[in-house]
């Protein structure tokens, strides 16, 4: 099984979540694409893999109850999750790391987060590796806001404009029971 990655499509409030797991832990998770953009994305990362849609791994299904809860607007344990990151560069493990350590309404700034880790001088790059997360709401980057307390940025270009992006962050946190400001102007 080592070389088959199981994928699922659950339902979730923003339109389907897609999500891929080795028998290692979750490797992806997005919502806002298309199932074949999100295959499309497993299979560039982990070349060699083959995904099987109808597969199982005991990873998968330990997520599935909790990503279900979180797509309801749910706290859930998130960090009970395995999640597998081996094909990210070391940097964006260690933010990525820092980041799952929020919980549910907690927010920390980029500049937070780069302290954490010993990179105190390093927000804009922490906003670089937030940017590639492939597991969303597991590693909940939208728990990560500007330093000035507003919502800062959300995602990459590869989806809806920045006022769409922002819009899902906001939602977000306000289903933890965070409102977050935008940036003034």
């Amino acid at each position: 099984m080592d070389d088959i990655v199981a994928a699922r499509t659950l339902a979730g409030p923003f339109g389907p979540y897609h999500v891929a797991a080795t028998d290692r832990g979750i490797v992806g998770a997005e919502w806002l694409t298309t199932e074949e953009a999100f295959l499309r994305g497993v299979r560039a990362r982990l070349v060699g893999r083959r995904i099987d849609r109808s597969a199982a791994t005991a990873r998968l299904d330990a997520a599935i109850p909790v990503l279900e809860a979180l797509l309801r607007g749910e706290p859930a344990d998130a960090a009970t999750i395995e999640v597998d990151l081996d094909d990210r560069p070391a940097w964006d493990q260690r933010v990525l790391a820092a980041v799952r350590d929020l919980r549910w309404g907690e927010t920390a700034t980029y500049g937070g987060i780069a302290r954490r880790i010993g990179a105190p001088r390093a927000a804009r790059a922490v906003g670089g590796a937030l940017g590639r997360n492939p597991i969303t709401l597991l590693i909940p980057c939208h728990r990560v806001i500007a330093g000035d307390g507003t919502l800062g940025g959300y995602g990459s270009d590869g989806w809806g404009d920045g006022d769409e992006r922002l819009a899902l962050k906001a939602s977000l946190l306000l289903r933890e029971g965070r409102a977050v400001a935008r940036r003034a102007g």
